[in-house]
């Protein structure tokens, strides 16, 4: 789990609901009618937007964003240089026994111990990579849509209320509980937007992003095999997608190892 997101998400609803009820009474927060119309309008204009397929692979990439742990670049760096060492040593159909944890990482494993050029392993990698960004744009695009639609459905939700009011301006004394319930509704949309939807497009972005830097690593490995490149050769190019912290720090790992050996 994302410590980041469980910390936002239990954070963020402890301010929210202390201040509700420090302020009074939070029933009085509770009103079904806007509820369904903020949720009901932003998911279905969700479902104008896209396909019902789309909808629900966002869902699921979201669920597995914040439940499964990327591997660190340093990791996988280390990793696709290990399998460059066994295929200088060994061959490269030695890697065919070879099963990374990463999918990518062992789709390019098998290409290599398939015996395919460096140009094909190189393109077909690269398509994987742009058909990954794909599907995460749309799952971003999913998500900042519902941040763009729920607000305004809040605002048409107070708009109905508010018609409900005044058209009946005969007691007073129920027009101020009225306004109260009709702003309920914009309430709920900059909540669902601003707290929810916004956040989790922010939080894929940089997820995609992340899982970008991974597969370039993959990628450049996997030809830098096929060409027949030296592992410290490849190594200090992979280094590139580290920060200089990172760099540093795996120089120092890899200096301790040489004089443990």
């Amino acid at each position: 789990m994302d410590l980041a997101t469980v910390i936002g998400i239990v954070g963020g609803s402890a301010l929210i609901l202390s201040a509700i009820i420090l302020g009074g009474s939070a029933i009085i927060f509770v009103n079904i009618p806007g509820i369904l119309i903020v949720l009901g309008g932003t998911l279905s204009v969700c479902f104008i937007k896209f396909s019902v397929k789309d909808v629900i692979n966002t869902i699921k990439v979201a669920i597995k964003a914040f439940i499964a742990k990327l591997e660190a670049p340093e990791k996988m760096i280390a990793e696709m240089i290990s399998y460059a060492k066994i295929a200088k040593s060994e061959g490269l159909i030695a890697l065919e026994s070879k099963k990374p944890a990463d999918p990518f990482a062992a789709k390019a494993l098998r290409y290599l111990s398939d015996g395919l050029d460096q140009g094909m392993i190189e393109e077909m990698l690269n398509k994987d990579i742009q058909i990954m960004l794909q599907r995460h744009a749309v799952g971003q695009s999913i998500f900042k849509g519902m941040g763009d639609s729920a607000p305004a459905f809040g605002m048409i939700g107070t708009l109905i209320g508010l018609v409900q009011m005044l058209s009946n301006m005969s007691e007073p004394s129920s027009i101020g509980p009225a306004m109260a319930v009709a702003l309920l509704t914009t309430l709920y949309g900059a909540l669902i937007a601003n707290f929810i939807c916004l956040p989790l497009a922010d939080k894929l972005s940089l997820r995609s992003q992340e899982e970008l830097i991974n597969r370039h690593i993959v990628r450049e490995a996997a030809t830098g095999i096929a060409k027949g490149v030296s592992a410290m050769v490849l190594e200090e190019s992979l280094k590139i997608y580290l920060s200089p912290k990172s760099r540093e720090q795996m120089a120092q790992a890899g200096g301790k190892g040489e004089k443990k050996s």
